[in-house]
This record gives structure tokens, sequence and C-alpha cells, in this order.
């Protein structure tokens, strides 16, 4: 296989990674964001918290605690935890195949 072909396949894990990383920063941002009570009035942290509620749209109210802020935590975390480690599998895998 020439080297120009595995450069292609370690981009594109790179950048299955980077996307991966980024959505995961996306849900890990308004989890902070909601536990530091931000503003939902302003447009960032509304920006963020549609961006994440798209992302988490699976495992939003997964949970059923009781606490608001555990069923925020927990079923934006999983997604978080599930993008990073799906990501970064698939990334890996691209650079062992390549």
């Amino acid at each position: 296989m020439s080297p120009r072909y595995r450069n292609g396949a370690n981009q594109a894990g790179t950048v299955i990674a980077i996307v991966a990383d980024v959505m995961a920063l996306i849900l890990g941002l308004w989890i902070l964001m909601y536990l530091l009570d931000a503003n939902p009035a302003n447009d960032f942290v509304q920006f963020v918290h549609d961006a994440a509620r798209w992302l988490a749209g699976w495992s939003h109210d997964l949970f059923t605690f009781d606490e608001a802020w555990a069923r925020v935590v927990a079923g934006y975390g999983l997604a978080a935890v599930v993008y990073l480690f799906v990501g970064h599998a698939i990334a890996g895998r691209i650079h062992r195949q390549h």
C-alpha cells in the first residue's frame, strides 16, 4: 500500500477522533454550565444546550434520579463517554488497518 494512502487513512482516523472529542467537549461544557447555573437567556449557553440536547437525544432522561443535576450528569455524561469511546475505537481501528 502506498504511503499516500496510509497518510489519508491516518488523517481520516484523526478527523474521527477530533469529531468525537468535540462532541464530548460540547456535552461536558453543557454539564458544567448546568451545574454552575449558567444564564439560560444567554445565546452561547442556549447554543451549547441545544447542541448537547441534540447530541444526547438518545440518552437524555435515560436515568430517573430524583435530583435534576444527577439526571443531567448521568444522561449527558453517558453520551460523552460513548462518543469518546466509539470515536477513538474507530479511529484506532482505522490507524491499525492502514
